[in-house]
Formats: structure tokens, sequence, C-alpha cells
């Protein structure tokens, strides 16, 4: 993904019909699903006290599934899928700063 443009954002619905907007940071393939990293757009809202709630400022990494016929975002099955995929996209993460140096 090129930063050439600026960054891209998404706006997502919950469970809950809460709407609220991420930043895309990064999408990778493993085992043979796509995945999506995101931050939050808004950590510092203004009236939204998020509490010790850590997660809610953290990387978000949501699935792409296809559900009639459209691609739509999803959360993961599993704490041990979303560490397994954390790790990927970290390792991603550090291989291309490494390559960015020449």
């Amino acid at each position: 993904m090129s930063e050439e443009y600026g960054p891209d954002f998404v706006s997502i619905t919950d469970e809950d019909g809460n709407e609220f907007e991420l930043e895309h940071v990064d999408t990778i393939e493993y085992k043979g699903q796509v995945y999506m990293a995101f931050f939050p757009a808004d950590t510092g809202a203004e009236g939204e006290e998020k509490g010790d709630d850590e997660e809610e400022n953290g990387l978000i990494i949501l699935k792409v599934v296809a559900e009639n016929g459209e691609e739509q975002l999803s959360t993961l099955d599993s704490e041990e899928e979303l560490q397994e995929v954390y790790d990927q996209f970290m390792e991603d993460l550090f291989q291309d700063e490494d390559g960015d140096e020449e």
C-alpha cells in the first residue's frame, strides 16, 4: 500500500450499531485468509472517556469474509488466531522497515 496519497480510512458499524472510523495500516494474506490491520482514527474524541480499556487505542485486526457474495470485515474466531495474525503483521512490519534502508 502506498502512503503517497495519504492514509485510507473506513467507517465500521459494530454489532451494537455504533459507527466508528478506522485508519487502514496494512493487509496481509496468512494461511489462505486475508486480514486487515487498523488503528482507530479518532482516539481522543471529545466527551468519550475510554477509562482504562487500553484495547480501544491499539491495533485492530479484522479478517475479510465473503457473505452473500460481498466482502465484509469480521472479528477473528479465537485469541490464538488473533495472536498468530498479530505476530505475522509485526514480522512483516519489521521486515519492511529493515528493507527500506537502502
